[in-house]
Formats: structure tokens, sequence, C-alpha cells
């Protein structure tokens, strides 16, 4: 065998008696330097088949299933590259907690004086509306100085017999004028005056609506019919009731300009409501007058009352 028999991979038929190569259809019309070249085509040819049979059976990747690497840097964002977290806002303090350290015990210790007053107050009016008990009977007269009498509470509202009566709080004085006279003025009816401030207001305060009508209440409440004091409030209800005519007096002008408020003189007009027309109940409608004794001003309250008016 040759050299180039040696080397070739191509199967080697039989030789023939004489040494020669059996003729067959493929070599019938070669020639003898054509016959290796043939073997040599044939073996390429098996060997591509088979190169690609083994690239069929061996399974290819895709080039996105494919391992990759990633070489050491900054990582470039991308549909599968991680995504930092955003970062987190800070709050904003608000409120108490905004300002300065000094002044955030400040405003505490303010809330806590506030509360601690509104649960007094709140404790107060509970025992004044309360039935008789024995914290009421031995701080009665704490409960009262609290009370009385700006937060007296009244239930008439839900008696079964309501008022039916008008009641007029009227007032003249004698005042010492600039020459240093002294006069006597008319009758100023204070109820009326409040009545007109309210009508048409459609927020009126309270001063306008109650403290009159319940400083005239808490007099009343105080004294027998003889206007004598009834009870350790008689002389507390008296100077408060005389304080707010001295008052309303000094906002009247009473007297003229520069004239001081001597003397004050209260009275009560009360008037029954008429019956409805469909009622068979008779009231007389005479008006029934109770007048209060002349009551000395001391200074204080018309320095008070000018303090108050100049305020207002």
């Amino acid at each position: 065998m040759d050299a180039y028999d040696e080397g070739s991979k191509a199967r080697h038929l039989p030789a023939g008696p004489d040494g020669s190569l059996p003729e067959g259809p493929a070599s019938a019309g070669s020639t003898p330097d054509s016959t290796p070249c043939a073997d040599q085509e044939s073996t390429n040819q098996e060997s591509v088949g088979q190169e690609s049979t083994d690239q069929e059976s061996v399974p290819q990747h895709h080039d996105s299933q494919a391992p990759t690497v990633q070489a050491p840097g900054p990582q470039v964002s991308g549909p599968q590259a991680p995504t930092a977290d955003p970062p987190v806002p800070v709050p904003t303090p608000t409120g108490i907690a905004s300002l300065p350290l000094r002044s955030q015990i400040v405003a505490a210790l303010a809330l806590a004086v506030v509360a601690v007053v509104a649960c007094v107050h709140l404790g107060m009016v509970f025992l004044h509306v309360a039935p008789s008990n024995t914290v009421t009977k031995q701080h009665g007269r704490a409960i009262d100085d609290w009370i009385y009498p700006e937060f007296e509470q009244n239930w008439k509202l839900f008696a079964p017999n309501p008022l039916q009566q008008n009641i007029d709080v009227q007032v003249r004085a004698q005042v010492r004028g600039a020459d240093g006279g002294i006069t006597e003025t008319g009758w100023y009816d204070l109820s009326a005056l409040d009545g007109a401030a309210i009508d048409g207001n459609l927020l009126p305060s309270h001063t306008q609506q109650n403290e009159l009508r319940r400083a005239w209440d808490f007099y009343i409440g105080t004294h027998d019919n003889d206007n004598h004091p009834v009870g350790l409030r008689g002389d507390l209800s008296q100077r408060y009731l005389r304080r707010i005519v001295v008052l309303r007096l000094d906002r009247e002008g009473a007297g003229g300009k520069g004239a001081v408020v001597e003397s004050v003189q209260v009275r009560s007009r009360t008037t029954n409501v008429p019956p409805p027309k469909w009622s068979e109940e008779q009231v007389s409608d005479t008006p029934v007058l109770r007048e209060l004794p002349w009551w000395t001003v001391p200074e204080e309250d018309v320095t008070d009352a000018r303090t108050e008016a100049s305020a207002g």
C-alpha cells in the first residue's frame, strides 16, 4: 500500500487477480489518475456528513442562555440589572416637634396647665349640678366660689313649668358732674338695650344674652323679698350686680362727659307673657316692680368700669 492509501480513511476494495482494481460503474469511465481524487472526495463528504451529524447531536446554546462573564466595573442598568431603591424622604417635623427644645418645654408646660384647669373646671361643674353628696357637703364653699357667678348652671329651660314672664332690669344713678353738683338720671332699661343689640345679630355674644339676666337671677336667689341676704353669697351677688350696672352706665355716658357715678339703684319690671288666643287662662298684664335700695359705688368699681370700657 502506498503512502496515499495509508493517510486515507477511504474503504479499500479487494484487488483483482492481476493486482488491479475491479472495474465497476464508478470507475469504468474514469482514468487511473482520477480514481484517488474520487475516493478522496467521497471520503471528505462522509467526513462532512459525520461532522454535521455530530453538530446536530450536540445541543446548541442560544446567546440569551449562554453564560456571560461580567467584567469588574460599574454595572450598566438594563432589563436584567438590579435597580437601587429610591431614597426614603425624611418627614419634616410639625407642630411642637418643629420648635426649639426650650420652646417645646414651655409649650408642654402650658398644655399641661390648660389640661389641669379644664379637668378641675369640669369636676367643679359636675359637683355643682350633682345631687348632694359627701364631697359637696365638705367642700361646698370652694365649689360655690369657683362656680358663682360666671359658671352658674340653670335648668329652668327643662322645668315642667318654664318661665312665663318678661323681666326687665333697669337702673338709675346719682352722678357728680364736672362742676361738683349731684344729679339723678332717669331709668335706663338695660334689658331693652341688650335686646336691641341681639335683634338682627346672627351671632350675639354671651354677654349680651345672659350676663345681666344671670346676675339678676343670682341676686334674687340669694336675697329674700325684703332684699336681705340669705346665706354667704348675698354680698357677692350684690357686688356682682352693682359692678355690671356701673359698667353699663359708664358705657351709656350717664350724667354726661366727665360725670362720676356716686350711687345706683336697680329695679326689675316683671310682666306676664300673654297666653295664646285659644287658651282660657287669664293672667294680669299689670307690671310688677321691685326696687332695690340705693347702693354707694366704691371708687374701685368706677375705675374698673372705665378700664373695661376703654379696653372694649
